[in-house]
């Protein structure tokens, strides 16, 4: 299993890198984990326009603009581009995804996107993108906004989305190789509860669940991830690192 960071930006995309953006790959199949502000443009880095519909899945945490909505591109490439689609990719995220979709795009209810895309809402427990195995839990933001872990051959990454501190996300990420973790606040800031965290707490969570290794990601553009990975590192003794746009670990 191999993770690309397509973007990581927080809240919004910087001048440096996309919102959030992220491609999984495991024995052939391509999975999009969000699809922020600016994804689309480094997806293609990736996977040409004649290869979009061939993505396995895209998975979305949640839905705020910098976590889904370049597949409103994503959608205008589907339906007008010059090669018709072979099939309709399939759109995993919360209960409203298909409708808040139609909404940011200002088109009709009827269809919407679902020519296009085949929505799936999470289901409780576990379910198959192509060769993963996936598994979600409600974390702490103001939206309805999940954690993923993805499994593959015994190896595991396990993705925070946009959540404040919450022990849901130790149980998710429990022995996970890789936490993929946000740090969008600063530690000692006068920080508004359950919406982000800070690097401190990225590292505790990471400390509580026993992962190999922490990335942290989406600290926005007026932060700096270093600090950040600073921060996680008072509180976790493994690896950290910051994600950057075209960083890839294997797992």
């Amino acid at each position: 299993m191999k993770l690309t960071v397509l973007g990581c930006s927080g809240s919004l995309p910087g001048p440096s890198s996309a919102a959030s953006a992220y491609l999984v790959e495991a024995d052939g199949a391509r999975i999009v984990v969000d699809l922020g502000s600016g994804g689309l443009h480094e997806l293609q880095r990736h996977v040409d326009y004649e290869g979009l519909d061939g993505i396995e899945a895209v998975l979305i945490s949640h839905l705020h603009p910098d976590h889904f909505m370049d597949l409103c591109g994503y959608y205008v490439a589907l339906r007008y581009g010059p090669k018709r689609p072979r099939r309709r990719v399939p759109v995993w995220g919360p209960a409203n995804t298909a409708e808040r979709l139609t909404v940011a795009y200002g088109d009709t209810p009827d269809p919407g996107m679902a020519e296009e895309f085949d929505f799936h809402a999470y289901p409780d427990g576990e379910f198959s993108v192509g060769p993963l195995t996936v598994t979600v839990t409600r974390v702490a933001h103001p939206v309805t906004a999940y954690a993923l872990r993805l499994e593959h051959r015994g190896r595991s990454l396990v993705y925070s989305g946009d959540t404040g501190p919450t022990p849901a996300l130790v149980e998710l990420a429990r022995g996970a190789d890789l936490l993929l973790c946000e740090a969008a606040f600063r530690d000692g800031d006068d920080n508004p509860p359950d919406l982000h965290m800070t690097g401190r707490q990225a590292g505790e969570h990471a400390a509580a669940a026993g992962v190999g290794r922490l990335v942290i990601t989406h600290v926005p553009p007026w932060g700096d991830p270093e600090h950040a990975v600073a921060e996680a590192q008072t509180t976790f003794d493994g690896p950290v690192q910051a994600a950057y746009p075209g960083a890839r670990w294997e797992l």
